[in-house]
């Protein structure tokens, strides 16, 4: 069992007790793959018992003993019967990428990443992931791009639960991680399934972005005919927006949208800029 783990000394504690209660699982290791910390992690690891490897996860890897590699994150809470649910699933697969849920003692701010892994899309997480060591040794590594597409057999496990807490972001960061779906088309580009297994309708980021696009498609109508009859199609992303706003804003929830609509802005400029890169639409 890998755990990358870089200045992870706030969460570490609790992730490695967690993984010490794994029930029903077949004999394992832990290995705490320490990639440069600079506070307490390495200490943390080793009062713990597992065994720390500096230099990355291909050293950390390298390290273990077992034909099965399971990699949970440094700040990932595995229920008890992670292991065994993904070592179950393992043994008719290459690849399975476990769920990953938001971690219900925490409550995340507005702006906050709650990174959730609920079904299989072709992206996988290693906040939760199961492989061979075959696999792993064939792809060249943990991050390969096309990890999933070297994998002969792919699946996704329900019951492999680990909870992530959210990751604090200040609005500026916020509108800051839109700019990176730039990469999207690129991605979409070496691996066309993800049209299938990730976008929305085949073409669009999320349903949300397809809302923004038809507003703003509505908006350019509206202007072309000097008409406000076409601003009707403004409504359903001025509601989503608000939907969400609401939900996660409470009684600043106006501030919360209008930080929501600039991120989404950027977004859609930053997926045509690299749909027009990458020479494949995503919108």
């Amino acid at each position: 069992m890998i755990v990358p783990a870089r200045d992870a000394a706030a969460t570490l504690p609790r992730t490695l007790a967690a993984l010490a209660d794994q029930e029903g699982a077949p004999s394992y290791e832990v290995v705490v793959a320490d990639l440069g910390s600079s506070d307490e992690t390495a200490a943390i690891a080793e009062r713990a018992g597992a065994r720390l490897v500096r230099g990355g996860t291909n050293a950390a890897v390298a390290s273990a003993s077992g034909a099965l590699l399971a990699f949970c994150g440094a700040d990932c809470f595995p229920e008890p019967g992670w292991l065994a649910a993904g070592a179950r699933t393992l043994a008719e697969a290459d690849l399975v990428q476990g769920q990953v849920l938001p971690d219900p003692r925490a409550q995340p701010g507005p702006f906050d990443l709650a990174p959730q892994v609920t079904a299989k899309t072709g992206v996988y997480d290693a906040a939760s992931l199961f492989m061979t060591r075959a696999l792993f040794d064939e792809a060249g590594g943990l991050h390969a791009a096309d990890l999933g597409a070297r994998a002969r057999r792919t699946t996704f496990s329900a019951e492999a639960v680990c909870h992530r807490p959210p990751v604090p972001r200040e609005p500026l960061e916020y509108l800051e991680e839109r700019t990176r779906l730039r990469e999207l088309p690129g991605l979409v580009a070496r691996q066309p399934e993800l049209r299938r297994t990730l976008l929305h309708r085949r073409l669009f980021h999320s349903p949300r972005s397809l809302k923004l696009d038809l507003a703003l498609a509505a908006v350019a109508v509206a202007a072309a005919r000097r008409s406000t009859l076409p601003l009707l199609g403004v409504a359903p992303y001025a509601l989503e927006l608000r939907r969400h706003a609401r939900g996660r804003g409470g009684d600043g929830w106006k501030r919360v949208a209008a930080v929501d609509a600039a991120a989404d802005l950027l977004g859609a400029a930053a997926l045509v800029h690299g749909s027009v890169e990458a020479r494949t639409p995503v919108l």
